[in-house]
Order: C-alpha cells, then structure tokens, then sequence
C-alpha cells in the first residue's frame, strides 16, 4: 500500500478532480454516490465532496474550470452548506486498514506541527503564524519556478519586508494569528533568535497549565466515587420521548457522561456548547440516570430566571416518572424554602434547582450523588471553592455556552474531561440578520410581522439611561402591544416578575438592556431589534443573536444604528462579519478573537494571555497539546 499522503486545498489553486479522487482511493476512501460516512468520497461534474475521518462534517470542492472556487462543510444528511473555508487539511482515510494507516499518519507530523484544526481559514492580509518562522502577513498565492515544475506558494510578509515562500505541501505549519483584544502583533524577523525564545517561554507556560491539569486529575482518581448502574427500562423510555432528533455531539457527550458516572471514580466533566445546542438534555439524561439509582441532584444556575426555565424543563420531562423535583431560591417565601429544605433532608426530593441558595449551610442532602453547574463562571471566588470541595466527594458536570475553540478542546482532552457539542440541532433555521440605519417603519414592520404570526419580540438598548425612551417609542408603535421592561439596577423581585411574565407569554415585547444575552431560552420569541448596534462588541451581538431562532420557526434580527452617523471603521467590521456568519455553527468562527478567547481565558487563567499573544493561539494549543501528552507519557513509564 502506498504511504499515506495529506492533501493540502485551498481557494483559488488548481485542482485535477480525477487525479484527487484516484489519490483518496488509494489512501484508503471509498467512492460512493451520496457521501454519509467517514472515509467516502464523491465526484458530480464540478463538486467533489468527501467526509473525512475526524470531522464533523462532509467538506464540499466546487471546482469552476478545475480551479478551486469555494470551499464549504455540508449538513451530513441535508447537503445543505453551512460554513465556508479558505484552506482544508486533509488526512488519510483510516477506515479500511486502521491500524496501520493510523500509525502512519501519527508520524506525519509530531508536536506542534501537528494541525489540530483542519481548516486554515486565512484571507490576504491577515496575520499569520508560521511554526519555525514566526508571525507574518498573508499576501496570497503565487506559482513559483522550482528545479522541476512550477508550484503555488502562500506568501509571507515579515519585518523589514521580507518575504517567504511556503509550498502547499508545507500548509499544516501555518495558521491564522489569533491573539486577545484583537491587537495587531509584532511582525518576526527571519534569520533571528528571538522567535524560538517566544516559543519557549510559551512552552514553558503551556507545561505550567498541563502540570496542574494533570495534577488535580490524579488527585481526583485517588479518591473512590459511586459507581452508577447501567441504563434502567425508564432511561431508555426517558431517552426515547425526547421530541427532537439527537445531534452527533449530543449522542457523544451523552455517552461520554454516563461513562464517566458508571466508573467508580468521581466525575468532574464540563459541557460546552454554543447557544441553544443541547446542554439541557445532556444534563437530564444524567441527573434521571442518577435518581434511578436513588441518588440525589442539585443542578446550580446563575439566576433565578435560569433555574425556573430548568425547573420547566425537568418537571415536563419527568412527569410520568416518580421523580420529585423542586425548586429553592431567595425569591421563595421562608414556608416553602422549608418545605423544600425538609425535602431533600428526608430524601423525599429527588432533584432540587436553584441558585447559590443551594450553597447554603442550611441545605443537607439525605444522599447527594450528582451537582450540574450552569454556567460556573459567573459565581464568585467563594462558591467556586465550595464546588472544588463537592468535586472529590461527588459526580460534578459544568455547562457553558462560552464557545470553547476546538483546537483548545482538543489539546486539553488528555488532562480534563471535557464534552463538546458543535453540530447545530436539526430543522433550526439560521437567523436572518440585517444590518441597517433605524427607522420607524423598519420597526413597526420587523414586530408587527412577529405578533401577528402569535410570536414575542425583544427589543434592545445598550444603556438604562434612555430604555424607558425606548419602551415609549415601542408603545406608541403597538398600541395593543403588552409590553414589560427589564435592566440590571431595578429591585430584584420587579425585574423577576417582568422576565417571568415574558417567559409566560404575559407579555408580548421585552424591552431591555443587554441582561438577556445568556441563559434565557424562550422559543416563541424569534423577532429581535438592537438600537445602537455599533457600541456592542462582536461577541455581545452574537450571543444577543443567540436569544432567537432556537425553534424551527425563522426568527430575524435587525441590528440597528442611528440614522446619519459616520462608524468607526471597528464598529463597521463587527456588523458585517455579524450578517457575513449568520450560518448555523458560525459560534466557532464569529469573534475568534473575542468570544472564543473569553472561553480559553476562562479555562487557562489570566497569566498564559502573555504567551498567547506572543506566539498566537492556535500555535499555544499545538504546544499545550504536546506538554500534555509528554507529561501523560512520563508518569505512565513511572
């Protein structure tokens, strides 16, 4: 069999369609007419579409004249283009001679030259990071003369004008500089040291974060956990009336879960995933398979508003079963705290939801077996150590919607236990968004359309100062419209009522600040104006976008910004790479630099921003990866 060869596409190259299909053959793909798993391929005229092994999604070529035109990942089961890229990395097939093939392509690239994402999405002008030169500019392509043929070369720009050339077969040592803030870097100089000092301070950096990953997780398998049973007849029953369609990531993190629950070691797993993709369910289907073992759950949100959208979910889930959920929060009055309190003392509750009231020192659990934390990072300093403590004593699973980038995900798979869920649910539309200067009729249209058709709608403003001006002009425009505000700095109990009224369909336009960006999940409500769209940053819009269209039903948004004022050149590139990603899965590539870093920022701690920004994020990954697997490999020969 012939060696196992990586095939590098980019835009813009020349393609042979035939001679590329002969080479997947022989690296072990299988030609099919309709591709639908791992390891097939296919050629229709000017589309070659293949699925290879590892990725989420079949990747389509569209080739104009055997050049590559565009590049797009295609719903497995649709077809359907939901992401477009500029460069795609492709290993072999492993599927017809595993064993061997997968040693092979093991030692195509070691360390961190190894391409942990696939797809090297890089537009000319962006800045680059290159594993043995440093940080350069993209310039684009160009065919260069070689002792023996012509051949396309990226081009690279690097301080004082220098220029190098990187042949296509050298593609997986580059990807696109992601650094915080969105700060241009420092261009490298070729021919000096101070690149390789970069990349060893961040090695050292990266080795620091493995260390003490590595570390709480040999502490935490010294300790003896409860080892869950096997799936009852009611799980299966549970499993089976969920009305939607599983996705791929909510199977696997389903199955990733109850293994870790099954093992008599305590978990401590964390859930990601983007707005709107699941995490619930997963987190149902572990709290109903520990309650069938007669073990308690305490699942902790971040808001009361949170924790009665769950208490909703859990008890309409659950009815049929005899299972005995309550809620616990300040809001309650002291009778039915106690009640609760009492509950869950004698074993009588089964699963309690609520906010850090749960934390209390008055709260004791007759037999606790699993916590689920919502959101953890947005509890204090003093909680967060309450959980650390919980973590060596019980089954703890984390959710976050933060977006983790993947390539993050992947570099810490050896030292945390981490689920990622990252294919979108099937049947949701992507939101239809629109970018436009404000005006009267743009509004009265945009919610009438969504009241008319039984909907909800809300309505956003960056500031307190004003929402109330906001909430008149609404009025005056709906006139039978029932309309509630919400902001952070009213009393408590009146923005609860106002936000439960709207989650109760008691009301048909929220109007608010930008409080609603997480956590608050309403299906009927798929209509959302934002005023003074140009002073959010890109990761606030996306995750205020997040609010609607999570029902099969198409939602819109209207990002709106005042009529006659010049933007910031800024503010113009974050509204247009918001209607740009309004594809579904879009999480992972809209605000690289901000959204995503928030979530690596949140798991790798303030002090690695250094060596992220020195050598770039993806390359940190790469060298976070290798510190991982040398560390891992060191203990075992101990």
């Amino acid at each position: 069999m012939s060696e196992p060869v990586t095939l590098k596409i980019c835009r813009g190259q020349h393609l042979d369609p035939h001679a590329t299909i002969q080479q997947l053959l022989a690296q072990g793909y299988q030609r099919v007419v309709k591709v639908a798993d791992p390891g097939d391929c296919a050629l229709r005229g000017g589309i070659l579409d293949l699925f290879p092994e590892g990725f989420e999604a079949p990747v389509r070529i569209e080739l104009d004249h055997e050049t590559v035109s565009r590049i797009r990942s295609v719903h497995p089961h649709t077809g359907q283009p939901f992401l477009s890229h500029e460069i795609v990395i492709i290993l072999p097939a492993t599927a017809l001679h595993r064993r061997t093939l997968k040693a092979s392509v093991r030692h195509l690239f070691l360390g961190e030259e190894s391409p942990l994402d696939p797809f090297v999405n890089i537009q000319i002008g962006d800045w680059v990071v290159h594993v043995t030169h440093g940080i350069g500019k993209y310039l684009g392509l160009k065919k260069v003369r070689g002792k023996d043929r012509v051949a396309e070369h990226l081009v690279l720009e690097y301080a004082d004008g220098d220029r190098l050339y990187v042949p296509l077969e050298e593609l997986h040592l580059i990807q696109k500089y992601i650094g915080f803030e969105g700060r241009p870097p420092k261009l490298s100089r070729l021919g000096t040291r101070y690149w390789a000092r970069s990349k060893e301070l961040a090695r050292a950096g990266a080795a620091s974060v493995a260390s003490e990953l590595l570390m709480l997780q040999a502490k935490r398998l010294s300790h003896s956990g409860y080892a869950f049973s096997p799936d009852t007849d009611w799980q299966r029953e549970l499993e089976a009336a969920f009305p939607y369609k599983e996705t791929a990531g909510q199977t696997r993190s389903v199955q990733e879960v109850k293994a870790d629950m099954e093992s008599p070691r305590p978990m401590d797993r964390l859930l990601c995933g983007d707005v709107g993709y699941g995490k619930t369910e997963v987190a149902l289907r572990a709290a109903f398979k520990a309650v069938m073992d007669n073990r308690q759950v305490a699942l902790l949100c971040p808001t009361t508003i949170l924790a009665e959208q769950h208490y909703n979910t859990f008890t309409n889930r659950t009815k049929v079963f005899p299972v005995s959920v309550a809620m616990l929060s300040r809001f309650q009055n002291e009778g039915a705290q106690a009640r609760v309190l009492q509950g869950l003392a004698k074993g009588q509750v089964d699963i309690v939801i609520g906010t850090h009231r749960l934390l209390s020192r008055d709260v004791r659990f007759k037999d606790l077996g699993l916590v689920i934390v919502d959101e953890e990072q947005r509890f204090g300093v003093r909680h967060k150590e309450h959980l650390k403590r919980l973590r060596l004593q019980v089954d703890v699973l984390t959710l976050t919607a933060t977006p983790i980038p993947r390539t993050l995900y992947l570099s810490l798979m050896g030292a945390k236990s981490m689920s990622l869920i990252d294919t979108p649910p099937f049947e949701r539309l992507p939101v239809s968004t629109v970018v436009t200067e404000e005006n009267q009729r743009v509004l009265q249209q945009a919610l009438s359309r969504e009241l008319e058709r039984s909907g909800q709608a809300f309505v956003i403003y960056p500031w307190i100062e004003g929402i109330f001006r906001v909430h008149k002009k609404i009025c005056s425009l709906l006139p039978q419209a029932r309309i509630v505000v919400a902001h952070g700095q009213m009393p408590s109990h009146a923005l609860e009522q106002a936000m439960l009224a709207f989650m109760r369909r008691d009301a048909d336009v929220l109007v608010s600040t930008a409080i609603v960006e997480s956590g608050i999940d309403i299906p009927n409500a798929n209509t959302m104006l934002v005023f003074r769209a140009d002073t959010f940053g890109l990761a606030d819009l996306y995750q205020l976008r997040g609010r609607v269209g999570r029902f099969t039903r198409q939602a819109y948004a209207f990002f709106l910004t005042p009529k006659g004022m010049p933007l910031t050149e800024e503010a113009r590139k974050r509204l247009r790479a918001l209607e740009e990603f309004s594809s579904l899965g879009a999480g992972f590539q809209i605000a690289l630099q901000d959204l995503q870093l928030r979530g690596a920022g949140n798991l790798l701690g303030v002090e690695q921003h250094g060596h992220i920004m020195s050598v770039g994020f993806d390359l940190y990954c790469r060298l976070l990866k290798t510190e991982v697997d040398r560390l891992k490999g060191g203990n075992k020969s101990k």
